[in-house]
């Protein structure tokens, strides 16, 4: 699930943090980075859940609509639906989830707004219309409309990242941009592996594809760490042509987790390496940085080049 770019970007962070905290060790970072890693897949399984806590939310609407037609001595007959879709049930028995959420003691008693909100964004929606009114009653039905629910309206939801917060979920734990259009991605992958025939047993993404991903995080945090002095002194002797104070705090570290892997994974094209720091540049430091960054890397490389320094090849 965890793919290389978050990976990075996970390695950025912790990069930040240790830097400003004179008191962290590389110990103790390795155990912040495990622990990013962790908080992403708990949001993943968060996320999952919210499909069942909406439909819960919508049963409990029906419910109340039923009393209060009662009470009014009117007819009511409610459209069942969205309540009884099938892949929103299939999740819910799903034994991974259930598991998960048992164990971690996940729930949305404290979200309750953001389960509100997105129910209300939801049913004003033609997406809900069409789908609630549609003569074909089918399960690639059931299943396309949460697909479209985290496609368009979780990423995009206000009071979601409040509520996350309120539930002690951590997203990204710095006040970085969220992780939610990320992971939501992630459970429209999850989504789609389901079939109508799907069972309780259904897999669901594991934290990392391959355990290769998860020691790349670790290493290029163990280099970013030992080998800052030395990646300071790079830098600093390649700043010459260049204006020292648009050299920011979020730049540098962005430069020593960059050289950190230009200079030890050559398994990795240098084209990969420098066009993912470059995004996650543009991502998370100032507007321009990505150009300074560029032009920086690209001098410090070809004079490495020039040295016969450099294990990978520079075009």
């Amino acid at each position: 699930m965890i793919n290389r770019t978050l990976v990075r970007t996970r390695v950025i962070q912790t990069m930040f943090a240790y830097c400003q905290d004179p008191e962290k060790t590389p110990s103790s970072a390795k155990k912040d980075l495990l622990k990013g890693f962790a908080d992403t897949y708990s949001l993943y399984m968060q996320l999952l859940e919210l499909i069942n806590e909406i439909t819960r939310y919508a049963e409990q609407q029906i419910e109340e609509n039923i009393q209060r037609a009662k009470v009014t001595h009117r007819t009511y007959t409610p459209n069942r639906r969205f309540v009884d879709n099938r892949f929103a049930k299939q999740l819910f028995e799903n034994r991974t989830l259930r598991h998960y959420v048992t164990e971690e003691k996940l729930g949305w008693d404290y979200g309750m707004n953001a389960v509100v909100s997105l129910y209300k964004e939801i049913t004003a929606s033609s997406i809900y219309r069409q789908y609630m009114t549609d003569e074909t009653d089918s399960y690639a039905n059931d299943r396309r409309l949460w697909r479209k629910i985290f496609e368009l309206f979780v990423p995009a939801n206000e009071e979601l990242p409040s509520a996350l917060d309120e539930m002690e979920v951590q997203t990204d734990r710095q006040n970085w941009n969220t992780d939610l259009e990320t992971v939501s991605s992630y459970v429209v992958k999850t989504i789609r592996a389901f079939h109508e025939d799907s069972t309780p047993d259904q897999p669901l993404l594991e934290m990392f594809d391959t355990e290769e991903e998860l020691n790349f995080g670790v290493q290029l945090l163990e280099h970013a760490i030992e080998k800052r002095q030395q990646y300071d002194e790079l830098i600093s002797r390649h700043l010459r042509n260049w204006d020292v104070k648009r050299l920011a705090y979020m730049d540098q570290i962005i430069l020593y987790v960059a050289l950190a892997e230009i200079l030890n994974f050559p398994e990795i094209a240098l084209e990969v390496s420098l066009n993912e720091y470059l995004e996650l540049a543009k991502e998370y430091s100032s507007e321009k940085s990505h150009i300074f960054i560029n032009g920086l890397l690209d001098v410090i490389l070809k004079s490495l080049n020039e040295d016969d320094a450099l294990v990978k090849q520079v075009r």
